[in-house]
């Protein structure tokens, strides 16, 4: 990203740009969506979605489970969608039963969407976003499919063309491992049909303006050139691991920590192993303890930054990320780090509890790394 400033309108963009909007593509799982790249964030991939294929009014279904998809419902309301709200609890992912409710009363096929936070970075959990693409089908219907895959796209399998998804969005900041400032979102045929009907106000972030210019290699205003030569490294990086590798990596980082939170007597947000996440893990605290202490005191005395808990959960839980430029012996010494915090709080772990089932998980499970193979002969 150190790169000295460069003028977007020179001959040299063109080609590179469009470079980079083909290499976003496989991160998402598709061959046949059209990448946006805007200078934004997952919150302005969010109102792209919503506002280039809904019109005021609209009627949306999605589901509250944790502070992200709520703070995504917050702005279909704003933007004037009739947004009918699945409740759920904070630690589930999204019912796929309330949804087939839903969607058999459904008989005039008044649903335009089913909006769904694929990975819910609050509370730890994972949608099954298949399970969801098979309920439209059951129901034969015709609403568009979008998921918020923010802190999913890059880490976990992502099967837009496979899930037939019709919008999908992710952000620079997480496994990507870039500063926050890029919204990535991949739109498919019927979403970008949409846009012919589509009444909701969209100026910034229009697709057409970026169609008009990303098809000869322009952007409809200044790009960050930082940040995207950064998303060229970080998706060459991405590549050279090898994609289904680098979902494994994410399952296994997250084995090592369930079995750490397990070793310590302590348990997941998210009960159900189904929906549990790969890319963070969230810990509910016993009660009578803030878990605000425990992230103060990891920050204060051992460098170590951990997620608080949210909204509803705030006080209740801590959150453990292991995502992005991630690997065993990282995550080991953050674990460390996790254990002498909660020595130092007053719980009675055990030092080396956590930290050892991690690592029998990870001796046992982490394969050779396969440039080095002939190292093992």
């Amino acid at each position: 990203m150190s790169v000295q400033s460069q003028n977007h309108r020179d001959a040299w963009f063109a080609p590179f740009f469009k470079e980079l909007l083909a290499s976003v593509k496989p991160v998402f799982g598709t061959t046949a969506a059209t990448p946006f790249i805007f200078p934004g964030t997952g919150t302005g991939g969010w109102e792209a979605a919503l506002s280039n294929t809904l019109s005021p009014g609209d009627r949306v279904v999605t589901f509250r489970y944790g502070m992200f998809s709520h703070l995504w419902i917050d702005m279909m309301q704003r933007l004037g969608l009739e947004v009918e709200v699945v409740e759920g609890r904070w630690g589930d992912g999204a019912y796929e039963d309330k949804l087939a409710d839903l969607l058999e009363k459904d008989t005039s096929k008044g649903i335009k969407a089913v909006c769904v936070v694929h990975n819910e970075t609050a509370t730890g959990v994972t949608s099954d976003i298949g399970r969801i693409r098979e309920t439209l089908d059951a129901a034969s219907h015709p609403a568009l499919l979008m998921v918020d895959g923010v802190s999913s796209v890059g880490a976990l399998p992502f099967k837009f063309d496979d899930w037939r998804v019709d919008v999908a969005v992710t952000g620079s900041q997480k496994a990507l491992s870039l500063p926050t400032g890029l919204g990535i979102v991949a739109a498919s045929d019927k979403a970008l049909d949409a846009r012919s009907s589509a009444k909701l106000k969209r100026v910034y972030f229009s697709f057409d303006d970026m169609l008009k210019t990303n098809k000869n290699g322009g952007v409809p205003y200044t790009p960050i050139l930082p940040l995207l030569h950064g998303l060229k490294a970080s998706l060459g990086l991405l590549n050279a691991e090898g994609l289904d590798n680098v979902f494994a990596r994410h399952h296994r980082l997250a084995e090592g920590t369930r079995a750490a939170v397990a070793a310590w007597g302590l348990k997941l947000l998210c009960r159900e192993p189904r929906w549990q996440s790969d890319t963070l893990t969230v810990v509910e605290v016993p009660e009578g303890l803030d878990s605000q202490k425990i992230v103060d005191t990891a920050f204060a005395k051992y460098n170590l930054s951990l997620g608080l808990g949210l909204a509803e959960v705030q006080g209740k839980v801590f959150r453990i990320g292991h995502l992005g430029n991630m690997d065993e012996l990282m995550l080991a010494g953050a674990l460390g780090g996790v254990e002498m915090t909660l020595r130092d709080v007053g719980l009675p772990i055990e030092l080396g509890s956590g930290v050892g089932a991690a690592l029998k998980v990870w001796q046992e499970g982490t394969p050779v790394i396969p440039t080095r193979e002939c190292l093992m002969a």
